[in-house]
């Protein structure tokens, strides 16, 4: 990792100027900055503490990116400008920068709620695959990372509309408690936790909305914390809701979406914005995707899943798509065909006719397996009802 001077870094955002702030939040700023990598000008994004205890979450997000698995979901940590000690003048402080990879996308709350034209679906599964991923390498780290605020600002988005998870100030690195070592302790992403840093862990911290409500003293922290705000973005994900909406009862994206999904009425959790999947493999990896938040959000954190089962089941959601995208030349053909047979096939006439063209997999060797033995896309999850005759989804008012 690479260390810059503050006065370099200070440069390269034109002193911090107005027209290139990217973002604003409690405990910082983000600019944008054209900084010299490798022999190259590189556009890299700079975050500054705005007062004492951001320079402490700043502090905090340093050591833990620093020491963080290496991974395409995980925003990129390019180098540091470290607060130097003691003071080398005389005057104002200077604060710690960190310099991470730019996302020019914006976030992925932006996207769902202020973007004029709303991610497709099969976008917004693969958004919750690369965020599902990011937090299994978090937790399989060595000592493994908690990073305590998963929510949908904190997911940043590439060119290429990939996603990264982002914002490590809450995070914290932990190892697991001796009693949850022993063959007799019990099982599952339950299990308690001890922080990995001298003293007793972090008081409970978080977003509301997005915050587990089993986490309510440090004792609690543990991954089935993280399992439950990811299943709050998988719900804002697929409803395009906002997580607390005071317009709404109830307000909880959890308390209204749970009990829908759990009476069998998971098409009216779907957004509404979005035109209805052309195909059934759509609707059933939809119905499994809200499956699986449902569970995740579940009071109970014994029937959370962990992450790794959350990343299976959501790389069969996507298997419908991927999988004709690596079946070879058939698999390219027949999705090209039911795009093809999308549009509009007569022209010159007021009467608007569209047609409809299927596709079958012939073989589950077209997916990925995720687990030993299982590579299949077919879901067991309960279909969604059939489409309304408009051809849009059913979607409860925003």
């Amino acid at each position: 990792m690479r260390e810059f001077s503050y006065e370099e870094v200070e440069a390269a955002t034109g002193g911090f100027a107005e027209k290139n702030l990217v973002g604003k939040g409690s405990h910082g700023t983000v600019y944008r900055a054209r900084l010299r990598r490798g022999g190259r000008t590189a556009v890299v994004a700079v975050k500054r503490p705005s007062h004492a205890q951001g320079e402490a979450k700043l502090a905090n997000e340093i050591a833990v990116l620093s020491a963080a698995p290496r991974h395409p979901g995980i925003i990129g940590i390019v180098g540091v400008s470290p607060s130097p000690s003691p003071q080398p003048q005389p005057g104002p402080r200077l604060p710690p920068l960190l310099v991470m990879e730019f996302m020019p996308s914006g976030s992925l709350h932006d996207m769902l709620h202020r973007s004029p034209r709303p991610p497709p679906w099969p976008h917004r599964v693969e958004i919750a695959l690369d965020v599902a991923r990011a937090v299994l390498a978090l937790h399989g780290a060595a000592p493994r990372v908690i990073h305590r605020d998963v929510k949908s600002a904190n997911v940043l988005l590439g060119r290429d509309g990939r996603a990264r998870l982002a914002d490590f100030g809450l995070a914290v690195s932990v190892v697991k408690a001796a009693a949850a070592v022993h063959a007799d302790a019990p099982p599952g992403p339950a299990a308690e936790e001890g922080s990995a840093s001298a003293g007793p862990p972090p008081a409970p911290a978080g977003t509301i909305g997005y915050l587990d409500p089993c986490y309510t003293e440090p004792g609690k922290l543990g991954p089935a914390s993280d399992v439950f705000s990811f299943g709050v973005v998988l719900l804002e994900l697929v409803s395009g809701r906002k997580v607390m909406d005071v317009d709404s009862c109830p307000s909880s994206i959890v308390s209204w979406a749970a009990p829908l999904i759990g009476a069998g009425r998971a098409r009216e959790v779907l957004d509404a914005r979005v035109a209805a999947a052309p195909l059934p493999p759509t609707d059933r990896a939809l119905a499994r995707v809200l499956a699986v938040a449902a569970r995740c959000v579940s009071e109970s954190v014994e029937r959370r899943p962990a992450m790794d089962e959350v990343v299976a089941e959501l790389r069969e959601c996507a298997g419908w798509r991927h999988g004709h995208r690596g079946g070879g030349v058939v698999g390219r053909v027949c999705e090209r065909v039911a795009a093809w047979g999308q549009r509009v096939m007569r022209r010159g006439s007021n009467r608007v006719v569209a047609t409809k063209v299927e596709c079958t997999e012939h073989s589950d060797s077209d997916v990925a397996p995720d687990r030993q033995g299982s590579s299949s896309s077919s879901c067991t999850t309960a279909a969604l009802p059939p489409h309304r005759n408009d051809g849009m989804m059913t979607g409860a008012p925003k």
